[in-house]
């Protein structure tokens, strides 16, 4: 009892933690670190739950043994047994006492001590909405990096992993649950090739709890939403193999008997201009297969370069760039140890600076962000107001420079490396993006066409971002550039810095960049944002618009 409750204990200190953060796990790898610790907790008080059954169990099967002796001794001469007056008082005592006994013992719950604890955890646990974001997150990560099902599935995912890596394959239950979700929001692309996984699995021996039937008819359906009136008729005539009483596929192969003997007279009636364009419509709809109704051009742009397909520097470009040792026009503190600067692309001019922040700096930044961080949030472009976006899966907190002197430190070193003043800076904001964590293309500055999301401030508008990051990212996570072509990617403790407005204080459009989504890892940022007001001095405006 003690050990359950020592147990106990533990869970409910673990609960209070996790349950000071708001929900939405799933937009943060850091805070659901504390989900897996949760779970082993759980499980702890599961197999303390086992014992206590067994040690039940154990007593009964003595008991049980104990009396299966006796009564084949004393069943061959009944009289001559119960002739000892001892033997007939035992058997007065065991029927009237010790068996009302043993029937307390069978009927002893031990299960309460668990089920209080797991009551107790499951407000906490994550939701359906946590569990739908995970599933869209891994489908982004196959369209944005071009993984097949199988590559996902078993959990072989591309990237230098530098750490002993442990992974579990997707089972065939957790495919059909992936084509379920995508099924929910009528995405019949992700639904067809999940519920083609699953099946693939089932084919090759796989145990599982959800039926072929089951998926054979969302697969068939799916596929028919799709136009691919063939392949839907396959499926369902494979379906009804299985079970030829199933109404709706019985009712789907009449309708879709019809459906391509009407499509082949069609065609067999179409002249040449006309089968050549129906070919040419069908390649069409076959390229634009799987994308989104809002997609864009950019979209394409942006995932080409996450998978590092950017647009690369011509050699004279090139030979432009350098790696040097900075100390700020002579500043005092980089004379003797100047930071290391690395150009990363031209124009618009992004700097790298390499070992800005050391290991104890970045622990102690994420020890203090983590009890704090919350859905990150995005200024709505018409009206104004900060709301959480489907195209932003993070968390961020806000770290004052008077809250620990690691954060002061970081901001005073900000402003000797760049020579801007950060009195009238943002906070420095930390960000840990979730499973699949992203942020697609976007402005730091803010534009004359929407609302001024810095009125507040009352400082101008964003001059200059500085991003730190905070973590080594095995795989996806970069930052790039979209108008350009330039992509950064993730190197724990460097720095990089650009302007996103021109000295004339116009907005420079070409600094529109996004964060990659993050395919294997977790990733750590903070970002530092550099107001108008105070800079007056520091970098004089010009007279040209693009200067």
């Amino acid at each position: 009892k003690m050990e359950l409750r020592g147990v106990c204990c533990v869970l409910l200190t673990c609960l209070f933690y996790t349950s000071s953060a708001d929900k939405d796990f799933f937009t943060s790898i850091g805070q659901m670190t504390d989900l897996l610790y949760t779970e082993k907790d759980l499980v702890t008080s599961l197999k303390d739950y086992i014992r206590a059954e067994e040690d039940k169990l154990e007593q009964v099967k003595k008991w049980a043994e104990k009396l299966d002796v006796l009564s084949a001794t004393a069943t061959q001469d009944p009289e001559g047994f119960l002739g000892h007056p001892v033997n007939a008082f035992k058997l007065m005592k065991r029927l009237n006492t010790e068996w009302g006994e043993l029937e307390s013992l069978v009927l002893k719950d031990m299960s309460d001590g668990f089920i209080s604890n797991l009551t107790i955890q499951r407000q906490y646990f994550p939701n359906d909405d946590d569990q739908t974001g995970a599933a869209k997150a891994l489908m982004r990560l196959q369209d944005t990096y071009r993984l097949d099902t199988h590559t996902i599935s078993s959990g072989e995912l591309p990237g230098e992993w530098g750490w002993d890596s442990t992974w579990l394959p997707m089972t065939v239950e957790d495919c059909f649950e992936l084509g379920k979700i995508a099924y929910s929001d009528a995405d019949y692309y992700h639904t067809e090739l999940w519920m083609e996984q699953a099946l693939k699995q089932l084919d090759g021996g796989e145990e599982s709890t959800v039926d072929m039937v089951t998926i054979l008819d969302y697969l068939s359906y799916s596929i028919y939403q799709q136009g691919e009136l063939e392949r839907a008729l396959d499926y369902t005539k494979r379906l009804l193999k299985l079970d030829s009483a199933h109404q709706r596929a019985n009712g789907n192969l009449k309708y879709f008997e019809y459906q391509l003997a009407k499509q082949n007279k069609v065609e067999a009636e179409e002249s040449q201009k006309e089968k050549e364009k129906r070919e040419r419509e069908k390649r069409e709809a076959s390229d634009k297969k799987g994308r989104p109704a809002d997609y864009l051009p950019e979209r394409r742009k942006y995932e080409q370069l996450c998978r590092g397909e950017g647009i690369k520097m011509t050699p004279r470009r090139q030979s432009r760039m350098f790696c040097r040792y900075s100390d700020n026009n002579h500043h005092p503190l980089y004379v003797l140890g100047p930071v290391k600067q690395e150009d990363e692309w031209d124009r618009p001019r992004i700097i790298r600076y390499h070992d800005i922040l050391s290991n104890s700096e970045i622990e102690k930044v994420k020890e203090l962000a983590k009890p704090r961080l919350r859905r990150a949030t995005i200024s709505n472009p018409i009206t104004g107001v900060l709301e959480t976006a489907h195209y932003r899966i993070s968390k961020s907190a806000w770290l004052t420079a008077y809250e620990d002197p690691v954060v002061d430190k970081i901001n005073q070193r900000i402003e000797d490396i760049t020579g801007l003043n950060v009195k009238t800076a943002e906070e420095l904001q930390v960000a840990n993006y979730g499973v699949g964590g992203q942020y697609e293309p976007h402005f730091d500055f803010g534009r004359k066409d929407e609302p001024d999301a810095f009125k507040e401030l009352g400082t101008g508008n964003r001059i200059a971002t500085w991003l730190i990051y905070m973590s080594d990212v095995p795989s996806g996570g970069a930052t790039v550039f979209t108008d350009v072509g330039a992509a950064v990617w993730p190197k724990k403790g460097s720095a990089v810095f650009w302007y996103n407005l021109f000295a004339s204080g116009e907005g420079d459009y070409s600094t529109r960049h996004a964060a990659c989504p993050v395919l294997v890892g977790n990733k750590w940022v903070s970002n530092k944002w550099m107001h108008e007001r105070g800079q007056e001095f520091r970098r004089r405006c010009t007279l040209n618009e693009s200067e």
